[in-house]
Order: C-alpha cells, then structure tokens, then sequence
C-alpha cells in the first residue's frame, strides 16, 4: 500500500495539496473513525508513524501484537503466521503482549514520501507467508501459498514512531464470525451517526465467542444456524459451541456457557443458556 502511494502518483498530489497526515484502516474495523484529537497529538509530539492499539483479551488471540526488538529498541509488530509453531503459546498469551494493534494507523505523509525515496520505493517489510487452499470449502483442494505484509508492520521503518492506547469502541473488527455474532447480537447498538459502540453496561469488555469451525465458519453456514436472529448476550461472558446447533429466535446466554454436542441439534426459541449448563 505504501509503495502503491507513491507509484500512483496519490502521495505526491496529497502533499501537493497541502495534506500532511493520513489515517489508514481497514474496512473490516467498524470502530474505525476519524479523530481530531489523533491529528492534534501527532503534531504536538512531532511523530512520523503512530499505531493505534487495545490492550489484548481473549478473543485476540490471532492478532498481532506489540513488541520492541532487542537489538535498537524499536517497536515491531509480531504476527502468528510469522511465530514458530513452539513458540505460539507464548504469542497466544495476552497478558504478556498486552498491547494489540488495531490496524488504525497514522502517518506523517512528508516523512513517507522522504522514507520511500531513500528505499527505492518499497518499504523494508517483513514477508508474511500464509498456507491456504484454493476452495476455502474443502481443505483436500490444491494447497497455495499466499504471500503478504503487514500494513502496521510499517511501525518499525519510522524511528520515533509511536502507540496510542484507544478504547476498545475504536476497534470493532468483523474477521470471522465469532465476531459477527457478538456484532449483531444486543451487546452492540448503533448511534444516530451511525456509529457502532457497545452498550453502556458492555464497554469494560464483551462477551467471549468460539464457533464450532466445521459447523460455522462460512457465513452461509453461520446464517444457517441463526435463522431467527443472534442470541442475547449482553449477560453472557462466554459462549463455546462444539458441534451442530442451530438457535431458535430469543435464545438468552447468561454467564459462561459452553455446549458440546454430538448430533445436530435445535435450541427451542426463547430458552435461556446458564454457565451450569
């Protein structure tokens, strides 16, 4: 993306046009919106490149998170397809790597153009390598590889570059769809300016979601098994379904509940899921 910046054209008629700052995000961040207040701390502080972050639950297991390298101090940005396989525990452990990034980032636009222009164009970034299979559907289809790298991973080509702690209603990402389900469920609610934020008595954390990935994964298998909506989970701390259960409409989940089920089975609509069970 940085280099396609340049290569386009886009990064010099943007400094020609007198914009300084640009905030990228990614599209799948409903929490993603522009502050004032970001713009006015980057320029008091003078900084190149700032990554938003939030500090690490449960849930972001798979996402990358925050780290200084040894060698020079700088901050990097780790992800799981580039940990080793004995190493994944520790990466999993989100109360050591506290902070994790949002993928909300900001950058000095001066600053990238004179950073690209003594690369050559193309920003020094780790390679990220993913294994995956043509049909996501089946995974006996051929296998391929796909490479990439990360935006934020951008971090540690700026010196000076800098973390903002954000509340956790700045990142709303809809990855999979554990995190769908939490999205349409009665612990989210919509603003009048159409802005996405948890419900009063949820902004100090939201409800633990694992899907059952044989069953849920694909979104028309999700839609399935919600025909009649997305359970309440505004009591709910955690929700674990192993196996095939399809929700009838006005399932309430309170406190942490996980179901392991061997047959297909049906919640009755209106039935109510207890930790004890």
């Amino acid at each position: 993306m940085y280099g396609a910046l340049r290569r386009s054209g886009m990064l010099a008629a943007l400094l020609e046009q007198g914009f300084r700052y640009a905030m990228i995000s990614n599209s799948d961040n409903l929490g993603a919106q522009l502050d004032p207040r970001v713009v006015a701390h980057l320029d008091r502080e003078q900084i190149p490149f700032l990554m938003e972050v939030v500090e690490g639950t449960e849930a972001d297991r798979k996402g990358g998170h925050i780290a200084r390298r040894r060698a020079d101090g700088q901050l990097v940005l780790r992800e799981i397809a580039q940990t080793p396989a004995d190493d994944e525990a520790s990466f999993r452990d989100f109360r050591r790597w506290r902070y994790y990034n949002t993928n909300n980032l900001w950058v000095d636009l001066g600053v990238l153009a004179d950073t690209l222009e003594r690369s050559g164009g193309v920003l020094d970034l780790p390679l990220i390598v993913n294994r995956k299979t043509v049909d996501p559907r089946d995974s006996e289809s051929t296998p391929v590889i796909q490479l990439e790298s990360a935006m934020g991973a951008a971090i540690e080509s700026f010196p000076g570059a800098s973390l903002l702690l954000v509340p956790r209603a700045r990142f709303v990402p809809v990855k999979t769809t554990d995190d769908l389900l939490v999205l349409r469920s009665d612990v989210y609610e919509l603003s009048d300016q159409l802005e996405v934020h948890p419900v009063p008595e949820r902004t100090d954390g939201l409800p633990y979601v694992e899907l059952d990935k044989r069953f849920y994964k694909l979104i028309d298998q999700f839609e399935q098994r919600f025909p009649e909506g997305p359970p309440s989970l505004r009591e709910a701390r955690r929700l674990v379904v192993r196996g095939d259960v399809t929700f009838g409409g006005g399932v309430i989940v309170r406190g942490a509940v996980e179901l392991e089920i061997e047959t297909p089975t049906r919640i009755e609509p209106g039935s109510v899921l207890e930790s004890s069970q």
